[in-house]
């Protein structure tokens, strides 16, 4: 199932028909989505649904994985990024991942978010680098907190503002795709609350795709949601639709309570 709508631009993600394995065992079957810029798009549905294994391959983060296959195609702006001329290295640059887990380097803050942009050779000076790494931390909503100490060590910030240093290390090699796979899970109501309200201002900027087992965080920061179940993408639409009419009765199901 695919849900085509009249969007200002072509979707900046398609996937058609993509499976994922692992060995044997097929982890995902055949999903076919359009992600768009001007929307957040959540993937919602029980623990061990596939939603977070699809998010990888977004980016091709099951390429980790030895027993990892992939099925079927995924484009970004039209382009398969599995083929075989795809630069790896250059695609994560372009589709960020922000995890479960704040995962900061330990280095100074000022080098976590100044790491990327400089393997990448997107400055050409220390100050254009310091331009990036302020502007980053900025639109992660974290500059005033930490543009007093920004040789002080990434690890030594709080969970929520580790994940907004993440968000801006994401952001400062100029993505034009952000997947968070739960990105709140290990966070307290108000830094939860703060990753929302960015997710919000982010919004239209890049595409954005979230994954959450959190229903209520879907309904506030999503306007799209996809529910999987085992291994399958039941319903997608408007995230509106999904929780307060869905088609499918096992999408009714999971948002009433019955099972998840």
């Amino acid at each position: 199932m695919v849900i085509q709508e009249k969007l200002s631009t072509e979707p900046k993600m398609r996937t058609r028909d993509v499976s994922i394995f692992y060995g044997d065992k097929k982890a995902v079957d055949s999903v076919s989505i359009d992600i768009p810029t001007e929307f957040v798009t959540a993937f919602i549905g029980p623990s061990g649904c596939g939603k977070s294994t699809f998010l990888r391959a977004l980016n091709r983060m099951n390429d980790t994985i030895a027993s990892a296959r992939v099925d079927g195609r995924i484009e970004l702006d039209g382009e398969d990024i599995y083929h075989s001329s795809m630069d790896v290295v250059q695609l994560r640059a372009r589709v960020g991942m922000v995890f479960q887990k704040p995962n900061p380097f330990p280095k100074s803050i000022f080098e976590n978010v100044a790491y990327g942009p400089r393997i990448h050779g997107l400055a050409e000076g220390r100050t254009e680098l310091q331009e990036i790494v302020e502007k980053s931390l900025r639109r992660a909503g974290l500059w005033e907190e930490v543009k007093d100490r920004l040789e002080e060590s990434g690890t030594a910030l709080s969970g929520g503002q580790q994940q907004r240093l993440c968000i801006a290390r994401a952001i400062a090699v100029q993505p034009e795709v952000i997947l968070m796979d739960e990105p709140c899970s290990a966070l307290d109501p108000i830094a939860t609350a703060k990753i929302e309200e960015l997710i919000d201002e982010l919004r239209g900027r890049y595409a954005i795709v979230i994954v959450t087992h959190s229903m209520q965080q879907a309904a506030r920061v999503s306007q799209r949601t996809a529910f999987f179940h085992l291994g399958r993408m039941v319903e997608y639409g408007h995230t509106s639709d999904i929780f307060t009419n869905p088609t499918e009765e096992r999408t009714k199901d999971y948002i009433t309570g019955r099972y998840g």
